[in-house]
């Protein structure tokens, strides 16, 4: 079967967000583009990590080239609404691609399928007709830094992490290595 690449070179929107109570969250990452929407599945670290790269590809940048480019995200494109629905998912998330497209100044997200074999470095950010499905997102800096911005907050609106040890809390409690096995609660 043919490689599916879904190309969204204007999205409306790309964003990151979660379908579930914290502690039983499943991870998406949202693409929109006219009435097309894209969702794919992801683990909460890969957000985390797509999130500070994007930041970490921006400042470079700005050093590297002496560009122009926003330090922090600009308030109008700040988005706090939810994922739409129906939450479908085209794929999970195995490999994820990063880059810098300086002819139109845009940063380069793709999101490739997981698969059973050993994925091939030359099919990240390349339209090969074998390898796995992508998703491939061109972003402006402002929308760039709005996604991580976004995809820190949703990381952030889990459980909260215990004090002594920085482990989840469970709303039941949270069985603490730092105190010998004793159980927490939120109330402690």
């Amino acid at each position: 079967m043919a490689r599916v690449i879904h190309v969204f070179r204007q999205p409306d929107r790309f964003v990151a967000g979660t379908v579930g109570e914290p502690g039983e969250r499943v991870f998406y990452l949202q693409a929109s583009e006219d009435v097309r929407t894209v969702s794919v599945q992801l683990e909460k670290q890969q957000v985390s990590v797509l999130a500070e790269r994007i930041g970490a590809l921006l400042d470079e940048v700005r050093r590297r080239f002496d560009a122009e480019l926003p330090a922090e995200p600009p308030e109008e494109l700040l988005d706090t609404d939810p994922l739409r629905v129906p939450v479908e998912e085209e794929f999970r998330v195995g490999t994820m691609g990063l880059g810098w497209d300086a002819e139109t100044e845009a940063v380069v997200v793709e999101l490739l399928a997981v698969t059973e074999e050993e994925i091939d470095e030359s099919v990240v950010l390349d339209d090969t007709e074998e390898g796995p499905d992508a998703v491939r997102v061109f972003l402006t800096p402002g929308h760039a830094r709005a996604f991580a911005e976004r995809a820190e907050r949703v990381i952030n609106a889990g459980r909260k992490p215990c004090p002594l040890c920085a482990e989840p809390l469970d709303p039941a409690g949270h069985i603490c290595p730092r105190q010998n096995g004793y159980r927490r609660s939120d109330e402690d």
